[in-house]
């Protein structure tokens, strides 16, 4: 799918998903907590919410990868070319 091609591998955007989802399942769990004052409650709420969320960030990535608006242009360098 041309969406889904960009300048980043998909392992990449993959393993930025789940660090980042990580730490937003952290955010969530605490803030749960502190809403419910429940740890249980607040694991439920956070353990939900993880694999949707993983999937989204991935999508959203790979298709703002594949975005060239806003990019810096790579500049042949003839040297390079030697």
């Amino acid at each position: 799918m041309f969406l889904l091609r960009g300048h980043e591998g998909h392992s990449r955007s993959l393993v930025k998903a789940v660090s980042w989802r990580a730490l937003g399942s952290i955010d969530t769990f605490l803030l749960s907590w502190l809403f419910t004052g429940s740890p249980k409650a607040a694991g439920a709420i956070a353990s939900t919410e993880v694999i949707t969320k993983i999937a989204l960030y991935y999508f959203h990535e790979r298709v703002w990868s594949s975005v060239k608006w806003g990019t810096k242009r790579e500049v042949d360098d003839p040297a390079a070319q030697i």
